[in-house]
């Protein structure tokens, strides 16, 4: 091969690499990017998601209590008078 001839293939086999490393950057950048984004959020994705456990968990629990709330209040007295009614 001629100088010419492997100039040119050097020339593409760089573009080549340098569009390699140019990729391997973006993709570490970004990697470091989003791992920095999710860090700094999971105190609030941990605050969301156990609120909303917690309000789930309240629902689920008033339906499968609520008869048994009822029968067990008292029933509200029918007449009013002493605190106490006097046992004689």
């Amino acid at each position: 091969m001629s100088d010419v001839a492997w100039k040119s293939a050097f020339e593409a086999m760089q573009k080549l690499f340098n569009a390699m490393s140019v990729a391997a950057f973006t993709m570490s950048a970004g990697m470091v990017i989003g791992t920095v984004m999710l860090y700094t959020r999971i105190p609030s994705l941990t605050k969301y998601y156990m609120s909303e456990l917690t309000l789930e968990m309240t629902k689920i629990v008033t339906s499968m209590m609520s008869g048994k709330i009822d029968e067990a209040m008292p029933e509200l007295p029918s007449e009013t008078g002493l605190p106490i009614k006097s046992p004689f």
